[in-house]
């Protein structure tokens, strides 16, 4: 009997229903039926809550982590790049510097070092203008003795060829006025 009860029911109650043919069917959709709003409203506004709550309480703190999480790790990277961008700043000024000094003590080093050969090259250079002084003084002294020599050796060729040509000549020449005739020529 229960059976009978509920299934008259159903077939009143369709046959109430605009939305319902008498078979039980729906007429056209049933999402357009006036009578189905509120029952389809209030499980509207329980999936809205429901999702409201899982988002809320669960997808949205998610990702706002991850989000936060990137952000700070966005954030450290830009601040350690920064830090590098510095510290590589920093490293060529100081290579610079660096750069700057060893050439400076390059060139007192350099300068230094043109300073002993200098000296050096003066001090020899002095050596051997003594050297050459004394080479000099002593060719000098030798072209002197040569000169001498020569003058004597020239005196007695003369006395003796002029002696030898007065006597080619038929005269007779003493060796005094040979002397004193070739002597008052050689002073000119």
């Amino acid at each position: 009997m229960a059976t009978e009860s509920t299934a008259a029911e159903t077939a009143g109650h369709a046959a109430s229903s605009v939305c319902v043919n008498e078979h039980g069917g729906a007429i056209g959709m049933p999402q357009l039926c006036g009578e189905w709003f509120p029952n389809q409203m209030f499980w509207l506004v329980v999936t809205l809550v429901v999702m409201y709550l899982i988002l809320s309480r669960i997808a949205l703190p998610r990702i706002a982590a991850v989000l936060a999480e990137r952000k700070g790790t966005i954030m450290n990277d830009l601040a350690a790049a920064e830090e590098l961008k510095q510290k590589a700043a920093a490293a060529e000024r100081a290579y610079n510097e660096a750069l700057v000094n060893a050439r400076t003590e390059a060139a007192k080093i350099v300068a230094a070092a043109k300073a002993d050969i200098q000296k050096d090259l003066g001090v020899a250079m002095a050596q051997a203008d003594v050297e050459i002084s004394a080479m000099a003084a002593r060719s000098e002294k030798s072209i002197a003795e040569i000169r001498a020599g020569a003058l004597e050796a020239v005196e007695t060729v003369a006395r003796d060829t002029a002696a030898e040509v007065v006597a080619a000549l038929g005269g007779a020449a003493d060796a005094k006025s040979v002397m004193a005739a070739v002597a008052a020529r050689m002073k000119g």
